[in-house]
């Protein structure tokens, strides 16, 4: 690996760990960064999502104000991502990898779509509880099985799952924005976490898919950027967030049905 690669490679995790603190959606720049130097689509996800581990942690630790008085409810929703992320990643591993390949653009597009969309989302969201009441104080009963379906999501490709979570719990849950920030980088860590468990396992007992070296890359990119997310981050504009997290996954995808 060259060392432009290597500096390629911190930078995207770092820009990964800012974004998934603040928005979600930083796999759309690693993973396409990875693809993008040779790196097999397969080996690249599966690297980055355990690199992505330590960034995870990093940005919920810095949300940890928000979090004050949400053990409860973190560990209800927790079990549901910890649930989802285990079938995810048992999928990815199951299925073929040309299979994975094939459906690569259009998860790209997926996540992006949901980058695109998400203003607006947030914005009925935020009209929704200003006007509405009287949901139970542990959110509507769909939350828990949509935030397991959203970690079946996490664990098999990951991108714009914070979206997609932010999604479900504001519009299921009476609570500050914010403050539901917090959970969901602390679930979002839990399906990084433990579907990087079960490819690490699969890796050493099964067939090795795992880069070591991504990993260890990524990891510390995303660790700097987290805590700069959850600083500096809340600042940054979000617009620039989402347009660059927008012009790499439409670059990544016309790259993939370039070459293919």
């Amino acid at each position: 690996m060259s060392p432009v690669e290597i500096a390629a490679i911190v930078l995207a995790g770092l820009a990964a760990g800012l974004i998934n603190t603040v928005v979600g959606s930083g796999t759309l720049i690693t993973f396409p960064t990875l693809v993008a130097f040779g790196v097999p689509p397969v080996t690249a996800n599966v690297s980055n999502s355990i690199g992505l581990v330590p960034g995870s942690i990093s940005g919920a630790i810095g949300y940890r104000r928000e979090l004050k008085g949400q053990r409860g409810r973190v560990l209800r929703l927790g079990a549901a991502s910890f649930l989802g992320a285990i079938a995810g990643a048992a999928l990815l591993l199951s299925l073929p990898e040309d299979a994975f390949s094939a459906i690569v653009p259009v998860l790209v597009l997926l996540g992006v779509g949901l980058v695109v969309v998400q203003p607006w989302v947030s914005r009925w969201v935020a009209r929704r509880h200003a006007s509405a009441g009287g949901l139970p104080e542990n959110g509507a009963w769909w939350v828990w099985p949509s935030v397991g379906l959203t970690g079946v999501y996490g664990g098999y490709f990951g991108a714009a799952q914070g979206v997609l979570l932010m999604a479900v719990m504001g519009i299921g849950i009476e609570e500050d924005l914010q403050r539901l920030n917090g959970v969901k980088n602390v679930l979002a860590a839990i399906v990084n976490g433990v579907s990087g468990v079960v490819f690490v396992a699969v890796h050493f007992l099964v067939e090795p898919y795992i880069d070591w070296t991504i990993v260890l890359l990524v990891g510390v990119g995303a660790v700097v950027g987290a805590q700069l997310g959850a600083t500096v981050g809340r600042r940054l504009p979000a617009v620039a967030l989402r347009a660059v997290i927008v012009v790499v996954g439409l670059a990544a995808v016309v790259s993939f049905l370039v070459s293919s």
